[in-house]
């Protein structure tokens, strides 16, 4: 990936992360306050940005041209949720390797325990025939970032597997090793549950055993961050430590989208190695609003449209108009904001990647629920998708894209 100066967006742009930036944008800055406010000290805020222009060759093949801002894959953030995208389609990956007759998205998979931090799923009441299965927990992830959704496929995968095959394929800046929202010892997290496969008839189709992490992975570094935190009822002086916890860079998350979006514009070995019956199942549950799944089913006063739609819609809990699709995963803890997504308009042809992180942590304190998303983290995603959407309009392209591939059906 080339990391050029955001040209389009600072004139004249100081690379170092600590450097203060001069004012960002050469026009049309008074409509993004946000954003003006966030560009202005991106030392506080640790904002990076990653912007793909997407160009068409005569074959309508993709052509990248990517610009960065402030884009520092050494310092670290927490990435949330958004390391539940690569675990999903690792759990596709894992699927097609085993080869199995009649181990599908939808075989059922039983998760069974044998030590006191380990919970069992033998159940899952939010799917169609009441049966957890892969294909069912990655529609959870993909739709609203289900926490325990995500954990069952790590546990399915394992810490080796997961952190071998993300290095394979040239995303040496990602490092996880933990289960999310279970506050577990990094020992623990390291042990992997017992796992049935089961066809309609109960038969067993694979049996997993328990199984121990053969490596020990360390974010590096050993981060720490803020001034204080919470734990439990006690405030603790220092930064929080961050080295047993998971690492997903931003430049990692915005390959990981495009491998999705195009994995022909990968060598083999890059990719995420999926059928296009499984490719073409994360797209549309990466796309798919919350509103419309039936299976599972969501309260859309709590998962409105732009619950996990970060850009351009991220303040505004109104329908997304259908010309717009979003292919995306976002992450929100700690005070860090994360989304990395392929935006697509279907009307004007528009369509771009764009990855982006701000830090909303005014008191430096963690786990006080004291975090400025509202006032300003999601505006901020909301203004970037804005400006660079217009951006988007006014750019001349010589060859218009076919994007009737995304316009999947839900």
């Amino acid at each position: 990936m080339k990391n050029f100066v955001f040209s389009l967006l600072v004139p004249v742009f100081l690379v170092a992360c600590n450097a203060k930036p001069p004012v960002p944008f050469e026009e049309g800055l008074e409509e993004y306050p946000t954003l003006q406010k966030v560009l202005a000290d991106t030392a506080k805020y640790q904002v990076q940005i990653l912007y793909t222009q997407i160009d068409r060759n005569e074959h309508g093949n993709p052509l990248f041209t990517t610009h960065s801002l402030n884009l520092d894959d050494s310092r670290y953030f927490y990435p949330a949720s958004t390391v539940k995208l690569p675990i999903a389609l690792l759990a596709l990956e894992w699927l097609e390797e085993q080869q199995i007759p009649g181990l599908t998205l939808e075989t059922t998979m039983l998760t069974d325990s044998v030590r006191p931090s380990q919970l069992p799923a033998w159940k899952d009441s939010s799917a169609q025939n009441g049966l957890p299965s892969i294909g069912h927990y990655i529609k959870k992830i993909l739709l609203v970032s289900d926490n325990d959704a995500s954990n069952r496929l790590y546990e399915l995968l394992g810490m080796d597997y997961i952190n071998t095959k993300l290095r394979e394929k040239g995303l040496a800046n990602t490092v996880i090793t933990q289960r999310l929202s279970f506050p577990i010892s990094a020992e623990e997290n390291r042990q992997f549950n017992p796992i049935r496969f089961v066809d309609t008839a109960g038969k067993v189709l694979l049996e997993i055993p328990a199984r121990e992490a053969d490596s020990t992975y360390v974010v590096p570094g050993y981060p720490k961050l803020g001034q204080a935190y919470y734990k439990n009822d006690s405030l603790i002086q220092g930064g929080m430590d961050f080295s047993y916890k998971n690492k997903f860079s931003l430049s990692d998350l915005h390959g990981v989208v495009q491998r999705t979006i195009f994995p022909e514009a990968f060598v083999g070995i890059e990719r995420f190695n999926l059928n296009e019956e499984h490719r073409n199942f994360v797209l549309k549950y990466m796309s798919m609003l919350p509103r419309e799944s039936d299976y599972p089913s969501y309260d859309t006063t709590e998962f409105y449209d732009s619950f996990s739609k970060f850009f351009k819609f991220g303040t505004d809990k109104a329908p997304i108009p259908t010309r717009y699709r979003v292919f995306n995963k976002t992450g929100w803890s700690y005070g860090h904001l994360i989304d990395g997504g392929y935006f697509v308009d279907f009307e004007t042809g528009v369509e771009f990647f764009v990855s982006a992180i701000v830090y909303v942590n005014e008191d430096q304190i963690l786990n006080d629920d004291k975090y400025e998303t509202d006032e300003i983290g999601l505006p901020f995603f909301a203004e970037l998708g804005k400006y660079l959407y217009q951006l988007e309009l006014k750019r001349k392209r010589q060859i218009s894209p076919d994007l009737s591939r995304f316009k999947l059906s839900y």
